[in-house]
């Protein structure tokens, strides 16, 4: 069973009982990612190690490409 029929499962019952319906699958994911990733920021502060900014990996690998085709551009030799 995957989770969006474990959800309709649980929406019916839930109905049934009178209760409200559970939240959608993924709904809290996000604040669910932020607070482990504030929680092991408190955790380095706590034992005096340094917190590195945050860099998302989509925005690190698009400036990676962005960097690397720029020098691309002025190394290669023109043609035209």
């Amino acid at each position: 069973m995957d989770a969006i029929q474990q959800h309709m499962l649980d929406t019916y019952r839930a109905a049934r009982h009178g209760e409200a319906p559970p939240p959608l699958p993924g709904r809290y994911d996000v604040a669910a990612v932020r607070s482990l990733r504030d929680h092991h920021r408190f955790t380095r502060v706590l034992a005096g190690r340094p917190v590195h900014p945050i860099r998302s990996g989509l925005r690190t690998t698009v400036s990676r490409v962005l960097h690397r085709e720029g020098h691309e551009g002025h190394e290669g030799p023109h043609r035209g």
